[in-house]
């Protein structure tokens, strides 16, 4: 492997007597990761139908490791019903220890693609609320839609820079997550390419906007609050030098040590302005190590006492009436629809977290669980609601098997023939594989026409 002159050598000296062992690793097949939606489904549940062949990740507990050589997990109807996330399995790692609790308010600051962000929505367990941002716009769709077919409802998908976050969330999260932007040393074994964007743009590029996030989310954090920070990348200035340089700054901010594994090697205190020797708390995966793809991670805690921050929320705004198509829909709804939290904009009905925040001058793409759209007197039931419903919370479903030819032709578009499930129903069903719902469709005469969503459709 011919890696870049600069990084070789700075290599060597990290590692020492460990660079040959290194080097080896280039030669090993790839490392293919999912991880379980535990809101869907639980890891033993899964691991019964799971149609192909995993192994678990010994550090994950709801992750596996599969062969991507033999089998695409993103082409299963599994996937299209949000049981599981592919995910490389040392990208796993900072979602897996950031301790979330229900009815924490999270903020996931670089969100896109979801990885992360999916795991931190489904701890919550529909309690609390998770903001989700991504700075690019175009990233920040994908996001909503990897959250949206997780199921998650309590949810704020933002589009915008950090610092203009600070004026509306000053002191309101209690857990911030930052994967930041890297050069991405860590990942040269799985994308080649990774080197030339490495040569374009390296560490010191790096190293500035990951300070410059890690103090805008110090001012968001709550005193008490945990802040977990990571990157897939080697270079001390990218990790235990941004450490140092937010402790030096923020002298509230304490390091935290994070549930261990016997793979994890600890931070390098040398590596850091002064030599913290709290910085071995701090947790450095190596590809020769463990099988996984390189990361850092850090856990710091806010030191102080909570106080009542000053923010521009709106609050429940009292009973409303709920409209009489959406009420006549949701009597086949086993929810109890709180009024309070509806928040209507034209045809489009939003269900709103329990904590409502007034984002208004923030680019946002969703606020709350969109529920669907009034329209001439009728309600029309969205996908992101259909994926956020269980089977037995819905009054109508049809259920096909993963191997029935109609799951996929479903997700297709394709209008079905499902006189043998139809049992007298008419109108909206929830379609489901095996139980898990995958979206709408409406039933007249033993004919299912599709409601699926076109832009989720399989390809």
């Amino acid at each position: 492997m011919n890696l870049p002159y600069t990084f070789d050598e700075k290599i060597k000296k990290l590692l020492g007597d460990e660079y040959e062992a290194y080097m080896d690793c280039f030669d090993q097949p790839r490392l293919y990761g999912l991880r379980v939606n535990n809101r869907k489904i639980s890891t033993p549940e899964f691991k019964k139908i799971c149609p192909f062949d995993i192994t678990p990740i010994p550090w994950i507990e709801n992750g596996f490791y599969y062969n991507g050589e033999q089998v695409s997990p993103a082409k299963h109807p599994y996937y299209y019903a949000g049981l599981y996330y592919l995910q490389e399995p040392s990208a796993m790692t900072p979602a897996s220890r950031l301790k979330v609790e229900p009815g924490d308010k999270i903020l996931d600051i670089c969100a896109a693609p979801g990885g992360k962000s999916t795991e931190l929505g489904v701890k919550l367990n529909g309690e609390g609320v998770l903001v989700a941002n991504d700075i690019s716009n175009s990233r920040a769709k994908g996001l909503l839609k990897n959250i949206e077919v997780f199921g998650i409802g309590n949810i704020l998908v933002l589009s915008e820079e950090p610092g203009k976050l600070v004026d509306y969330f000053a002191g309101y999260f209690d857990k911030i997550l930052i994967d930041a932007p890297c050069s991405g040393e860590g990942m040269f074994r799985k994308d080649k390419r990774m080197m030339r964007a490495w040569e374009e743009h390296g560490p010191e590029f790096f190293s500035k906007i990951q300070r410059d996030i890690l103090l805008k989310a110090a001012k968001m954090l709550k005193p008490g609050g945990m802040v977990l920070y990571s990157t897939c990348t080697f270079d001390p200035s990218e990790n235990e030098m941004a450490i140092e340089y937010l402790l030096e700054q923020c002298p509230e901010f304490e390091i935290c040590n994070m549930e261990p594994y016997s793979g994890f090697s600890e931070g390098y205190p040398a590596m850091s302005g002064n030599s913290n020797e709290e910085l071995r708390k701090t947790i450095r995966i190596w590809p020769h190590k463990m099988a996984g793809e390189g990361h850092y991670i850090a856990l710091l805690r806010k030191t102080g006492e909570a106080g009542a921050a000053a923010l521009r929320a709106a609050g429940k705004t009292g009973e409303k009436a709920v409209p009489a198509e959406l009420a006549a829909f949701f009597e086949a709804v086993r929810w109890e629809l709180d009024s309070t939290r509806l928040d209507i904009h034209g045809e489009r009905v939003y269900y709103m977290p329990e904590s409502v925040l007034d984002v208004n001058g923030l680019r946002f793409l969703r606020t709350g669980l969109l529920l669907g759209e009034l329209k001439k007197n009728r309600f029309e039931p969205s996908q992101a609601l259909a994926m956020c419903l269980r089977r037995d919370e819905y009054q109508h479903v049809i259920s096909f098997s993963a191997n029935d030819e109609r799951t996929v032709r479903y997700l297709k578009g394709e209008t079905l023939d499902v006189a043998d499930q139809e049992n007298g129903q008419k109108g909206w069903v929830l379609v489901c594989v095996d139980g898990f719902p995958l979206g709408w469709g409406k039933v007249a005469q033993g004919t299912l026409k599709n409601k699926y969503l076109p832009g989720w459709r399989w390809k």
